[in-house]
């Protein structure tokens, strides 16, 4: 067990309660204020849920991409995903702001799929599973609505002839220290993994404008490399703009995962799926009895139903609020909420997975040409 004040985040291991100011110091970024938040709002007329609650929390240069834009200089987005499993619905969290992102800067987006770094990461997987993940993963994608016209999808390996003289710009100003550094890799790491964040850095500058790339924090440390490296290939710093991890079903401490089944709903999961995981697994903070938690009431703060619904199935702040209000007074009990929750996943699951299967009849609109 890990002390309580201990967390551990990189690219591949999440591990302990994370404390998001600790980490915002501890990795050098910037806490994303009240005056960041005014300033997207005053350049979209709106702001999103997942800003309003700190879901987005943290960023590197967010505000001079906002100054840029208000200045006339567009921007593109970036963001991605290692295919090492079935999608679930903590990926979903990064696509849909990104979205948001996209209709209201009407930008372009490149989606990496990064096939080959899960190929080289674990020990177990083939090319061809990653590969089978890669086309999964993009249908959940595509199915969320995003513009074909504005939007690509690249494959690690199926794109290699447009990333690879990009990321050779990149690797020749890496040096082996550097990722040992950042990484933590040894004398044991596969050759793969060493280059692998010069493939990462690629989409950064596939188009000759600066790139905000929105995603999940852990992923953080690739782009720390990059951002040393684009002034000394000429290019802009990538900016970046944090979510927090998504906790598992089973609780605080440590994110959802594809690989672990019981603690992850899954978006190709069924009703009955969805509803035996949340009633069996979903971390309650609840009391042990109904009249202990009618006199005390729950802790919705570390309650996983209410946590899933702020971080993305009630964009409703108002009726967030209820919730928040009556469970904390004991009005409502665990299973009223774990209830409230299964509704609202069911409801966008079920729709998700019919934009799923049209997604295969478009997949090859989205999918990135070689030049």
């Amino acid at each position: 067990m890990m002390p309580s004040d201990d967390f551990i985040v990189t690219p591949w291991h999440v591990e302990g309660e994370i404390d998001y100011d600790k980490l915002i110091k501890k990795f050098g970024t910037e806490k994303i204020t009240q005056e960041i938040l005014k300033k997207i709002e005053s350049v979209t007329g709106d702001v999103h849920f997942m800003l309003r609650r700190g879901v987005f929390f943290s960023h590197r240069d967010l505000v001079r991409i906002l100054s840029d834009y208000q200045k006339g200089k567009k921007f593109f987005l970036y963001t991605g995903r290692g295919p090492s499993g079935h999608t679930h619905i903590g990926h979903l969290v990064p696509w849909v702001f990104t979205k948001w992102l996209q209709e209201k800067f009407d930008t372009n987006l490149y989606f990496q799929l990064t096939d080959d770094e899960k190929f080289f990461a674990k020990a177990d997987l083939t090319l061809e599973q990653t590969s089978k993940f890669a086309y999964e993963n993009a249908l959940d994608f595509i199915a969320l609505g995003f513009n074909p016209e504005k939007t690509k999808i690249i494959i690690n390996t199926k794109n290699i002839k447009t990333l690879y003289p990009i990321a050779a710009q990149v690797a020749k100003k890496i040096n082996f220290s550097n990722t040992k550094a950042v990484f933590g890799f040894e004398n044991e790491t596969n050759v793969g993994m060493i280059f692998y964040t010069s493939l990462q850095s690629a989409p950064c500058f596939i188009e000759d404008r600066p790139v905000l790339i929105p995603l999940g924090v852990d992923q953080d440390p690739h782009f720390r490399i990059t951002r040393d490296v684009a002034p000394r290939i000429g290019k802009e710093k990538p900016a970046l703009i944090h979510n927090i991890m998504i906790p598992s079903l089973s609780g605080p401490g440590g994110k959802m995962s594809a690989s672990e089944e019981s603690g992850t709903i899954y978006t190709t999961d069924s009703p009955e799926q969805i509803k035996k995981k949340i009633n069996k697994y979903a971390f309650s903070g609840g009391q042990s009895t109904v009249e202990e938690h009618r006199k005390i009431g729950g802790n919705p703060d570390i309650d996983v139903s209410y946590q899933y619904l702020r971080i993305f199935f009630e964009p409703d702040d108002k009726k967030l609020k209820a919730i928040y209000d009556d469970y904390r007074s004991g009005k409502m009990l665990t299973g009223e909420l774990k209830a409230i929750l299964i509704e609202k996943v069911t409801e966008f699951l079920v729709s998700h997975q019919q934009k799923r299967e049209k997604a295969k009849d478009q997949i090859q609109k989205f999918l990135l040409e070689d030049k």
